[in-house]
């Protein structure tokens, strides 16, 4: 298990030194975000993210994201160029050292939440989403918006994206996925670099639009696509464990001992009858059996990479939603303390 921690760059008040304090952390995850999706990135930038990761005596490996192009999600024309892109993108990542790429085949839409400052009981804030809350979005209107959309999209632009997929099955987007996989899947290999795959956020489909990557057999499905151990999963606990109808546990220990895993996003959620809401990584604080996740992958030899995913807002601390330091920190520790445990009670 290599501890991992999400960075934003120079720009994130949460510092590589703080990161850094974390005890065991090992790696940063980030990516170079000033690139529109789809284009090349320099390698001016990919060194300069690496110099000062290493710095910082942090180890430069693993890359959340490179974004897909619409375009190769849509099967348009054009998708040759971005995908020649997306190809030279593995390669000079590969040549600075990056063993992982996390990835995702999401239209439009990252991830969704209807709220990002929820506050609970405890005074703390989480993200979360209400279907209640959902059902008065219109992303189209220009007037509400999605936190975790890309910024980038006009109004205009966006309903023409929109209407794109209105033409788009949910098979449509499986044969586009495989064609994109075929393509860079073999170049990963040559360039020493595993490609993780992120599940849908969550793991149904929004405003109407197609999401393939939501339960297990959508993740059989996926990696049968390309058989080849550089074609693996981004497990993240709390995409797939906002559908109730996901065995977090089961999926953990299935596709670790397989050897597909090679990222964990480590989340909790909270189920509701009306949506989720993300909770501390403390186990007793969401619908999660954390420990048993982290089990399985001990069990199973688990080398991959991990990081605490989206944390709440606690004592004070303002900043990105979901990405403070403080409780993704106590995340860190939390990793750190069942891992030592089991090491411990393994050698005896």
């Amino acid at each position: 298990m290599k501890l991992s921690f999400r960075w934003y760059g120079t720009d994130d008040a949460v510092t590589l030194k703080y990161i850094r304090q974390i005890p065991n952390m090992s790696a940063i995850v980030t990516a170079v975000y000033d690139v529109p999706s789809g284009e090349v990135w320099s390698r001016e930038s990919i060194a300069a993210l690496k110099k000062e990761v290493e710095a910082n005596d942090l180890r430069f490996e693993v890359i959340e994201s490179v974004p897909v192009h619409e375009d190769i999600k849509l099967g348009k024309p054009s998708r040759d160029k971005y995908i020649a892109n997306y190809q030279e993108n593995i390669r000079r990542l590969g040549e600075a050292g990056i063993r992982c790429i996390c990835y995702n085949f999401m239209p439009v839409f990252d991830w969704t939440r209807t709220q990002l400052d929820k506050e609970f009981p405890d005074g703390s804030t989480a993200l979360v989403y209400y279907e209640e809350q959902l059902k008065r979005m219109d992303p189209l209107t220009g007037e509400l918006s999605l936190p975790g959309w890309d910024a980038s999209y006009t109004k205009e632009t966006l309903k023409e994206v929109f209407d794109a997929y209105a033409e788009i099955t949910e098979e449509d987007l499986w044969a586009n996925l495989e064609y994109f996989l075929k393509a860079v899947i073999p170049v990963a290999e040559e360039a020493g670099i595993v490609m993780a795959i992120h599940q849908d956020d969550p793991p149904w489909s929004i405003f109407g639009l197609p999401r393939i990557i939501r339960d297990e057999a959508s993740l059989d499905r996926m990696l049968s696509l390309v058989d080849s151990p550089a074609n693996g999963l981004t497990l993240c606990t709390g995409s797939l464990g906002a559908s109730s109808e996901n065995d977090i546990v089961h999926l953990a220990d299935k596709y670790s001992a397989m050897g597909r895993i090679h990222f964990v996003h480590f989340r909790n959620v909270r189920l509701l009858e009306n949506g989720f809401e993300e909770a501390a990584h403390y186990s007793a604080c969401g619908s999660l059996d954390m420990v048993e996740i982290l089990r399985v992958l001990h069990k199973n030899k688990f080398e991959g990479y991990i990081r605490p995913d989206h944390g709440r807002m606690i004592w004070g601390e303002t900043g990105r939603p979901g990405y403070g330091l403080y409780d993704r920190a106590l995340g860190a520790s939390y990793i750190n303390g069942i891992w030592e445990t089991l090491e411990k009670l393994d050698s005896k």
